[in-house]
């Protein structure tokens, strides 16, 4: 899999410009790569907004060296959806894409190296070191998150995300309900926001999933895995047997907000290793985000952490 992504940014830096290059670079330790927004707003890097279909290509397929069938149909889909949002600020349809691309680090070098993709509702940040990759933060947000006129009237990019928590909500007895339901007012956003180290203590602890039947415990799993599919295969089964064998009893799931469709809801998955978020409160709850992060490896955690160890600045781990 490494291999394979290691040749697919080989080949985007090599279809490059010399001032594009220059613009898309940037190093391992450079501080900016644990920098990011999911948030509107230009970003460090090479924009894609003007971007021709040779470049796409290369893009598309970082996207698919990186992702399962389902992460690339998710950050696509998040792409097509600000378009469409776009558009209907301003009726006419976007002449690109703001979005940006960055590589730091040299693909194929002796020492890691990573890439990023980021804009409006997109966080997508690898990191590959010889045979090791991660993939985290991963952020999908839709604006809507229901559309309901133009071209893509009906689609709901994280809609499954939604009915898969629904769905064990329901499951849950009344006294299962007051574990899981934290209170009854949704946050305005993720509570882990953008910071570049993770703190899970911000997060309600919920039901345990120790705690859950066989019925609620299979509903519990298909929503977490839900989340780890949008990555490449070997690296979401990594992630869930890690999480099985470190702490399946500690894995739990909390809700707050409204229980019913169409108002202010959220809600997040913990463990100890990884953990996720899901909020829709804005914009009438229209509005979704979306988060997986890692409680070690964000950002290429160990991958870098031992690449400073080994003598260079840690900058990039903001220590």
């Amino acid at each position: 899999m490494t291999t394979r992504l290691t040749h697919a940014a080989t080949d985007l830096l090599g279809a490059l410009s010399v001032s594009a290059r220059a613009e898309v670079s940037a190093a391992i330790e450079d501080p900016s790569w644990t920098r990011w927004s999911y948030l509107p707003g230009d970003r460090p890097g090479l924009s894609l907004e003007h971007a021709d279909p040779e470049m796409l290509g290369h893009v598309n397929d970082l996207l698919a060296r990186s992702h399962s069938e389902l992460g690339v149909e998710l950050v696509q889909g998040a792409i097509e959806v600000e378009r469409e949002r776009r558009r209907s600020i301003t009726g006419e349809t976007p002449s690109g894409d703001r979005y940006w691309l960055r590589v730091h680090g040299t693909p194929g070098g002796d020492g890691p190296w990573a890439w990023r993709l980021n804009g409006h509702h997109v966080g997508v940040h690898v990191v590959v070191d010889g045979e090791g990759f991660t993939a985290t933060p991963h952020f999908i947000g839709s604006e809507p998150a229901h559309l309901t006129e133009g071209p893509l009237a009906g689609t709901r990019l994280l809609g499954r995300e939604e009915d898969l928590a629904r769905e064990l909500l329901a499951q849950l007895s009344a006294g299962q309900r007051e574990q899981a339901i934290s209170s009854g007012t949704a946050p305005d956003d993720i509570l882990s926001a953008m910071d570049p180290v993770v703190d899970p203590s911000v997060l309600p602890t919920g039901i345990r999933r120790a705690g859950l039947d066989a019925s609620q415990r299979r509903t519990f799993d298909a929503l977490t895995r839900r989340y780890l599919d949008r990555l490449p295969t070997a690296y979401a089964d990594a992630c869930w047997e890690e999480a099985i064998d470190v702490g399946a009893d500690e894995m739990a799931f909390a809700w707050a907000g409204s229980t019913k469709v169409g108002e202010g809801h959220y809600y997040c998955v913990t463990t100890p290793v990884f953990l996720i978020e899901y909020d829709n409160t804005q914009d009438g709850a229209n509005h979704a985000h979306s988060v997986l992060r890692h409680l070690r490896d964000d950002f290429g955690g160990d991958a870098l952490r031992r690449h400073h160890r080994d003598g260079h600045s840690p900058a990039a781990l903001g220590t």
